[in-house]
């Protein structure tokens, strides 16, 4: 494998083609004690607060394209296959935490529904639960995204009506597993609603006793990401590795 190392102080990223995507490991110079990482699934470096704070902490980055954002099952094998490589590559933890924001949720759900086995954690920022709910906007308004949503799944509204694996069919999965999850949404969020998303996930979640965290932020809308204090998130995912 050809990298393009980037020297940083106290970091290097190594730039890769990995199977014809675009793929990235951030790696710190003083990694911690079992290899932690994360592994983000979708819009690699919008809002990285958090990524960044784990990555001065000494845990590992990585990222690989996807073809879509809407998910295909080309990506998650993709990624699985990444997660064999640099597992082996750079003896990262057999297991890292899935960081999935908005469509990176949906990504982060259905991979750790097909490959638990590489799953230590998830942290799940207003997730895509409901197609019916985002792209499609049903009861409200589609969003412009529905035709790149359409073109990229090859499925429309009526094909969803009776559709059975939308992201939130997969959460059984996630619990017969017992990953926790660590849930961030906003309570005025009206891209993907919370309410019609991740209220669902964790409904299912606390009916089952599984573990998960979850964290409304008043008053706010799809964006930002993240918290102003990222500080719960880290805590929770120190303790996944302890």
């Amino acid at each position: 494998m050809k990298y393009k190392i980037t020297e940083h102080d106290d970091y290097k990223t190594y730039e890769f083609d990995f199977e014809g995507k675009k793929a990235y490991l951030y790696a710190p110079n003083k990694p911690k004690q079992n290899n932690p990482w994360i592994l983000k699934t979708e819009y690699f470096w919008a809002f990285p607060n958090f990524q960044n704070t784990m990555l001065k902490n000494g845990w590992h980055l990585a990222y690989v394209e996807n073809d879509t954002r809407w998910f295909c099952e080309a990506d998650n094998k993709r990624r699985a296959r990444l997660c064999e490589f640099i597992i082996s590559e750079f003896s990262l933890n057999e297991k890292c935490v899935l960081e999935g924001m908005s469509c990176g949720g949906m990504q982060a759900v259905y991979f750790g529904a097909e490959y638990p086995q590489f799953v230590k954690g998830m942290y799940l920022d207003a997730p895509v639960m409901n197609l019916l709910s985002c792209p499609f906007g049903v009861g409200r308004s589609p969003f412009d995204s529905v035709e790149e949503f359409i073109n990229a799944t090859g499925l429309t509204l009526k094909d969803l009506i009776n559709y059975r694996n939308h992201p939130i069919d997969r959460v059984e999965e996630l619990i017969e597993n017992n990953i926790p999850v660590f849930l961030v949404a906003g309570d005025s969020d009206t891209t993907v609603p919370y309410e019609e998303n991740g209220a669902l996930l964790a409904e299912k979640y606390k009916k089952a006793g599984a573990p998960i965290t979850v964290v409304i932020k008043a008053g706010c809308e799809h964006h930002p990401h993240s918290l102003d204090d990222n500080t719960p998130i880290i805590e929770w995912a120190e303790k996944l590795y302890e």
